[in-house]
């Protein structure tokens, strides 16, 4: 498969398919979103959007004290396991400056488990000048799958940075340009040997960008709409069946849209409205909650 950097302004070029034939979305019914957020004063919030007709959500957990309040300057997905009654939690967040993981459990009611506290342990410094950060885990049922874990950030000049883990712990393993015009990035697909993200951009594009997993980093990028995607300031994506539920929050509105996506097929992929979800979005950060087996096949 030829490779190539890519560039947003030149998208329309690109009409690479990642799948030849259209596969028609899961029953939207069937599929939800598992929605976190950083509140002003560091709380995490949990809630789950399904997407019904119309779209509903769940009620909103709190858990408090999670954070200082107005720290936090990026977080990644966080994984949520069941744990007993309660849940054990763990992700990425920028603050400091720094680079940290974060830790903790959660009682039946959401709240922080004495027993398993926050706890941050510090992975790196000069993280202030990044615009957004992920983690992607590959954790395959086959055990004779290798397991990945990959960080992805894009710094304030476009560029696409990416760290991969093992036991000695993270390292750089490339960057790519192209991508300054992206508002927002959020994964949809992945394998052992690539990312697939979808990406809006600031003349209303959408489009998804494979990042492959050789040295050096490159992508592929195809486009799926070529306007009026411009109005969310984040895109956040969830499997459901064959495709994702994909997220848009307008933070000038400060409301979100929910929509169902099929596989992906260039500007031929189905791409359904639920509509409006309900509530107020004006928390500083979101994020989504993943299972131990987060399986991505929206690509």
């Amino acid at each position: 498969m030829r490779t190539k950097t890519i560039s947003l302004a030149g998208a329309a070029a690109l009409t690479f398919a990642l799948c030849s034939t259209v596969v028609p979305a899961q029953a939207a019914t069937t599929c939800s979103l598992n929605l976190g957020s950083v509140t002003a004063a560091g709380a995490q919030t949990a809630r789950t959007i399904t997407a019904t007709a119309p779209v509903t959500v769940g009620a909103v957990t709190t858990t408090a004290g999670v954070y200082q309040p107005g720290s936090i300057q990026h977080i990644s997905t966080f994984r949520n396991i069941p744990s007993g009654t309660g849940a054990a939690r763990s992700g990425l967040t920028v603050h400091g400056n720094a680079l940290y993981s974060t830790a903790y459990s959660t009682l039946a009611n959401g709240q922080v488990d004495p027993a398993h506290p926050v706890t941050e342990s510090r992975i790196g410094g000069g993280w202030s000048a990044f615009r957004w950060i992920d983690e992607s885990i590959h954790n395959p049922v086959d055990p004779l799958e290798p397991r990945r874990t990959t960080l992805y950030a894009q710094d304030t000049s476009g560029f696409l940075r990416r760290w991969t883990l093992d036991e000695t712990g993270w390292h750089g393993t490339g960057g790519i340009g192209g991508l300054s015009a992206a508002k927002s990035m959020t994964l949809i697909a992945r394998e052992f040997s690539y990312d697939i993200y979808l990406l809006n951009n600031r003349a209303g594009r959408l489009m998804t960008v494979m990042v492959f997993g050789t040295y050096p980093m490159s992508t592929y990028g195809t486009t799926l709409r070529t306007s009026t995607w411009q109005v969310f300031e984040q895109l956040i994506a969830a499997p459901c069946g064959a495709g994702s539920l994909i997220l848009g929050i307008d933070r000038d509105t400060q409301s979100a849209t929910l929509y169902s996506m099929a596989h992906v097929n260039g500007t031929a992929t189905v791409i359904k409205n639920l509509g409006k979800v309900p509530g107020t979005f004006t928390d500083p950060h979101y994020f989504r909650y993943t299972p131990r087996n987060d399986t991505l096949r929206g690509q």
